[in-house]
Parts: structure tokens; C-alpha cells; sequence
């Protein structure tokens, strides 16, 4: 039976602008003094209990990571963990280059969030600036045209916390969050380290239950978990969502975003070590097979050139800027990157030394460029043959894989495999090797098991003549286009 989960909430923001002093005032004034005093350690995410009814819960569960870096990094790993987030901003310096880079983050998680102007103790503080500030971002408030909520609080004082607090059960009313105890755990891990008790894994469960004994997989490891610690220390048998807890188990340290689960999962995301993938147009197209828009982080190294290379291609509905900033391509950069299916456009800057390792191991292509025209010039083509892709895409009635190549009364027969639509006899057709068309031809015989027929669907296996003859090998895919 479905139950209500309490949700889990992170805090993205500029550096600086108060998100431990934040998290600091709600754990310490929702937690009872003797739980807390009794935290010798921080695990990257802490529960809290409110003193609101008529909700469908009363608990939070905040993530203390370090940022939209972390923040992004756990997204590419496949690890949806927050369901809403708080935009921290100074009330006195509004928007910063990192506030700008957490718009992009959250928008791209299509998560809720809550702007929270911060510092509202203060006489220079100025939330009506901030408010226009964030229309330069498509962030549109409360009262400004949107419908996103703001919370002016104070992380050194307290005042507006509670409302904030609050407002963030209101949004859960509207989420509907529930859990299943009786499906299988998932959980996601959020720190690793090694202490005294060995290798120790932080992670919030969003799904089932995970029990002391329990033996689990992550990472393509497994493990039997030996022991569960909550947020203040102590020991426990089990967790269920959105609870944060420690466990120990691990042989190995496992990956940061992982997922946790009872069944082996050969598809975990794992980080390669192979090189990136070349900056060319194939490289782009099966980068975002589907993708109808060109996604691109651009970096610059002047904001007079940022803005010329945005007022360029501001009209262009095929490309899509899902961040903009002035400064050198990071690791954050790449982290977006990757959960965004995006490309990196630097013009004037390079990658930083880590940023470029780090964009080998998760084939995130980049592309620099000194000349503005050329980077225009290679854009527009780029976004140009994603929009033709995808018109073409619409109109595919059938492919099929070729699995093998007989001759039969001397006439060339291909076996195959339908893996979408279907096929007509006649019906004109594409060869694609590797992604690219090496001819047009005509499906002119379509036999199953010998006996001749007019049609064949998706998943079926039949044996194809084309005219005229191509080149045709194994691994190959012929395609049937409207």
C-alpha cells in the first residue's frame, strides 16, 4: 500500500550566500538539543520533524552536499534525488555568477523550487531587485509573472524560516510523494568515506525498505549490509524512504550517485576511462539521438562576447542554451553536460585540467573556438541536421537490423530482425552503416521461413532480396521512410 514520503529537499546557491548557515539553524532548532548535541558527524543529509499538521507529512529530509556541482554530479549518475529545491540568494548581492549556473541545474531537473532571498535582517537588503534580477533567467516569482514561490528568510536570526518550512509542505501536498514498503529498495548513495568503522556509505532510500542482513548491489558490487546508522548516530535495523542513514557493507568504495537496489543491475552507470568523443557532426547526432534541439553550454571569455554569440542565435529555435556564463569550462560544466545531453561551446577559454579529464571519462564533447563566426557557422549546422534528423525520425516506418547474408539460387538474401514498425513488399528503402547512409535501394522479396509474404512487424525475423544490389553487411540497419 502507497504511503505518503516526506521529501527531500536541497539548497543550491552562490557561495557565500548562506547555505550552512542555513541548514545549521534548521537542524538546530528542529532537531531536540540532546539529539543534537549528540552529532559528532555530519552525513551529507539529516531529517527533520516540523510542528505543522494538515499535511501529508510533517518531515524534511535536506541534503547537505556541497553545491550544484554535487547537485548535478548525482543527476548524471542517474541519481534523481531531490524532489525540490531552495535557490539561496544574498539579498544584498543578488544574482552571481554561481546563482546563474544553479538556475540552469535546477531547471534542467524540472523539479519544484523555492527562491529563498536571504539576509532579509538587514537594511541593504533588496528583494524587489532581486526578483527583476532573476527575470534576466526566465525565473519568473510570485508577483512578477510567475508562480514560483519566495521565502524571505534570515539564516542568522531565524525570522521567515518557519514559513519557509512550511511552504515547502505546501508544494508537497501538491507532489503527491509515496512510497511502497513492499517493492524493492532504492536508494541513492550521496557521500562515501572511510573511517574507523571501514568504508561508510551515505545514502537517502526513496523506494521499499532496506533492513540490517539485507544483501544489496551498487555499483556493480555486492554487498550484505552489516549495520545502519541514522542522521544522529544511531544504530538501527532498517530505513524507509526518505529516511538518510549510513551503511556499512562495502568491500569497495562505490560511486557517488549510485544506486542501491536488491538485484544486480548490468546497466549501472559506470565511468569509462575511453577518450571523448571527437567534435564532428556524427559525434553531435548520436550524442542526442533524441533530442528535437541543439543543447549547448557556452563559455566565454568576456561577457561582450557572450552576449554577441547570444544575440546571434537568439532567433534560432533549433538551439537550446542551457547555461551561459564568463569564466573557464569546469567540472560543473561537464556534470550539466552530461545530465542535460549537452554539447560545450568555449570561445576564448579552455577547459580547466580536471574538467578536460573528467570530460574523457564521460564523452562530453568540447569545442573551443577564437574565430566567432566559425563557432556560428558550426552551430547552426549542427542544430540544422538535428531538426533534419528528427523529421526523418517522424517519418520512419520501419527498421531492421541485418543479422546475416545468404546466397540462395544465387540471389542475395539478407536475414533480419525488425526492431521498429514494419516493412511492405516494395517498399523503398535506406542502408545505414554506423549511422551513416551508404545507399537507397528496394525491398523486393520478403520471405519468413520461405513462404512468401507482404508484411513484416517488429520483432519478427525474415529474410529480405533488395534492388538494386548494395554492399550490405551484418550490423548494418535498412530503413523504410514514408
Amino acid at each position: 500500500m502507497n504511503q505518503s514520503r516526506p521529501p527531500v529537499v536541497t539548497i543550491l546557491g552562490h557561495v557565500d550566500h548562506g547555505k550552512t548557515t542555513l541548514l545549521d539553524f534548521i537542524r538546530k532548532t528542529n532537531i531536540t538539543e540532546k539529539e543534537y548535541g549528540g552529532i559528532t558527524q555530519k552525513i551529507g543529509a539529516y531529517e527533520i520533524k516540523t510542528d505543522f499538521k494538515d499535511y501529508k507529512t510533517n518531515k524534511i529530509t535536506f541534503i547537505d552536499t556541497p553545491g550544484h556541482e554535487a547537485f548535478s554530479l548525482l543527476r548524471s549518475r542517474g541519481a534523481n534525488v531531490a524532489d525540490i529545491a531552495l535557490l539561496l540568494i544574498d539579498g544584498k548581492d543578488s544574482v552571481m555568477p554561481q546563482t546563474s549556473e544553479s538556475i540552469a541545474h535546477i531547471k534542467a531537473t524540472k523539479i519544484p523550487f523555492v527562491v529563498v532571498i536571504n539576509k532579509v535582517d538587514l537594511p541593504e537588503t533588496n528583494p524587489e531587485k532581486v526578483k527583476n534580477d532573476l527575470l534576466k533567467y526566465q525565473v519568473m516569482v510570485e508577483g512578477k509573472g510567475g508562480q514560483t514561490p519566495v521565502s524571505l528568510v534570515s539564516a542568522k536570526t531565524g525570522q521567515g524560516i518557519k514559513e519557509l518550512l512550511e511552504t515547502i509542505l505546501l508544494i508537497v501536498n501538491d507532489l503527491n510523494l509515496t512510497y511502497d514498503l513492499n517493492k524493492p529498495p532504492q536508494a541513492f548513495i550521496i557521500e562515501t568515506k572511510k573511517d574507523r568503522r571501514g568504508i561508510v556509505v551515505s545514502a537517502v532510500i526513496k523506494e521499499g525498505k532496506i533492513k540490517v542482513g539485507d544483501t544489496l548491489f551498487a555499483s556493480g558490487k555486492k554487498i550484505k549490509v552489516r549495520s545502519i546508522y541514522n542522521d544522529i548516530g544511531q544504530s538501527i535495523s532498517e530505513v524507509t524512504p526518505s529516511t538518510p542513514f549510513e551503511l556499512l557493507g562495502f568491500n569497495e568504495l562505490p560511486q557517488v550517485g549510485s544506486k542501491i537496489e536488491s538485484v544486480e543491475q548490468s546497466t549501472q552507470t559506470k565511468i569509462s576511462s575511453s577518450e571523448a568523443k571527437p567534435f564532428n557532426l556524427e559525434a553531435i547526432l548520436n550524442t542526442t539521438p533524441k533530442e528535437k534541439k541543439l543543447s549547448i553550454i557556452i563559455k566565454s571569455d568576456s561577457q561582450g562576447s557572450l552576449e554577441a554569440i547570444e544575440e546571434s542565435i537568439k532567433d534560432n529555435k533549433d538551439i537550446e542554451v542551457t547555461l551561459k556564463g564568463v569564466g573557464e569550462i569546469s567540472k560543473s560544466d561537464i556534470f550539466l553536460a552530461k545530465a542535460t545531453k549537452s554539447i560545450i561551446i568555449g570561445f576564448g577559454v579552455n577547459p580547466i585540467a580536471e574538467a578536460k579529464d573528467l570530460a574523457k571519462q564521460e564523452k562530453i564533447i568540447i569545442k573551443t573556438y577564437k574565430i566567432i563566426y566559425e563557432l556560428l557557422d558550426e552551430i547552426t549546422e549542427v542544430a540544422s541536421l538535428i531538426k533534419e534528423k528528427e523529421e526523418k525520425e517522424k517519418n520512419l516506418k520501419g527498421e531492421a537490423k541485418i543479422l546475416a547474408n545468404f546466397i540462395i539460387e544465387q540471389e542475395n538474401v539478407s536475414g533480419v530482425k525488425v526492431i521498429k514498425g514494419k516493412f511492405n513488399l516494395n517498399d523503398p528503402l535506406e542502408c545505414h552503416r554506423e549511422n551513416k547512409l551508404i545507399g537507397k535501394t528496394k525491398l523486393v522479396s520478403l520471405r519468413i521461413r520461405a513462404k512468401t509474404v507482404s508484411e513484416v512487424k517488429k520483432g519478427q525475423e525474415a529474410g529480405m532480396m533488395f534492388y538494386p544490389k548494395l554492399d550490405i553487411r551484418v550490423g548494418d540497419v535498412v530503413k523504410s521512410i514514408l
